[in-house]
């Protein structure tokens, strides 16, 4: 059964582990809402932490690292305001929750809910928006999980087909204005993308999908991150339609994905659940028939596992 426990980490003095004994979560007490280390019992940290702002309690706008809440279309006011005051973390029905106070300047209030697997690798992870302010509000959930060097990014493109039967496009691929394709860290395969992290580069890449099959992974040393998400299908999403998004620089790697766009009203509140499952023993993929030997089955067996607790 998972614990929750009171520790220090990184310069805060108030932080919570929550553990079933194969891995562990630490959620920073002082700042956030934050989930600042995740990985397997005795094992490292899979997040990227920022040295030079671990126990910071200041004003300004931090990355600490870990994985962290925004609410999407981005901003660079709004989304970067700073997530720097003390949270609230409770235990409730088996999971824990953290809620931050209200944003004064946006009238919203973030929380995650965490409710950790009693024997496996896995923690689902509740992403809450609530609009207290008194006019509504278009957002979509954001969720970012910075990773550490090394990373490398796994997602899927949608089913394969041929011309001239298939006529209409099957799915977005979007980049940013400072995406590069040639770039060597990318690797476009037919079924998917894989974007590695180099700490010898410092030019950020990015790039964003519709993933349908509803996941992304990222793996290093052994060790395969799955984030599980419910890809609806209709819903318009941020960023010309992107579900998920990764982006690298010279120090971390970061698996992102996001809910749809929607208009909350006052008071309401929306939701957007990732599913992490950790993994070992799996190689680092280097082409789609890798991924299909290595990743995918994994990916099969994180969907299986959160199909059979729904049924």
């Amino acid at each position: 059964m998972a614990e929750l426990t009171q520790v220090e980490y990184g310069g805060w003095a108030t932080n919570y582990q929550l553990s079933n004994g194969l891995i562990d979560v630490i959620i920073t007490g002082d700042v956030g809402p934050r989930l600042i280390h995740f990985g397997f019992t005795g094992a490292g940290n899979e997040f990227y932490n920022d040295p030079d702002a671990l126990g910071y309690s200041g004003d300004a706008w931090q990355l600490y690292g870990g994985h962290r809440f925004w609410h999407a279309p981005e901003d660079l006011t709004r989304t970067y305001l700073p997530d720097n005051s003390p949270v609230e973390v409770s235990e409730q029905n088996g999971s824990v929750l953290i809620q931050q106070a209200v944003e004064p300047e946006t009238g919203l209030r973030k929380a995650l809910q965490l409710t950790m697997s009693d024997d496996a690798a896995h923690i689902r992870v509740t992403h809450s928006l609530q609009n207290m302010g008194m006019w509504p509000i278009t957002i979509a959930p954001w969720a970012l999980s910075v990773m550490g060097a090394g990373y490398r990014c796994i997602f899927p493109m949608s089913p394969r087909g041929s011309h001239p039967q298939d006529l209409l496009p099957g799915n977005a691929l979007v980049v940013w204005p400072y995406t590069h394709m040639d770039d060597p860290r990318w690797t476009w395969g037919k079924k998917y993308v894989l974007l590695q992290q180099n700490s010898d580069t410092d030019a950020p890449q990015k790039v964003g999908s519709n993933v349908e099959d509803g996941w992304i992974a990222g793996t290093r040393d052994g060790h395969l991150f799955v984030k599980l998400f419910q890809h609806v299908d209709g819903a318009t999403y941020p960023d010309a339609g992107c579900t998920i998004e990764t982006f690298t620089n010279d120090f971390m790697l970061e698996l992102e994905t996001l809910g749809p766009l929607q208009t909350v009203q006052p008071q309401a509140s929306i939701q957007h659940v990732e599913d992490w499952f950790l993994f070992r023993d799996v190689s680092t993929p280097n082409n789609d028939d890798d991924v299909d030997a290595n990743v995918l089955p994994r990916v099969r067996e994180a969907q299986a596992q959160v199909e059979g607790q729904s049924s």
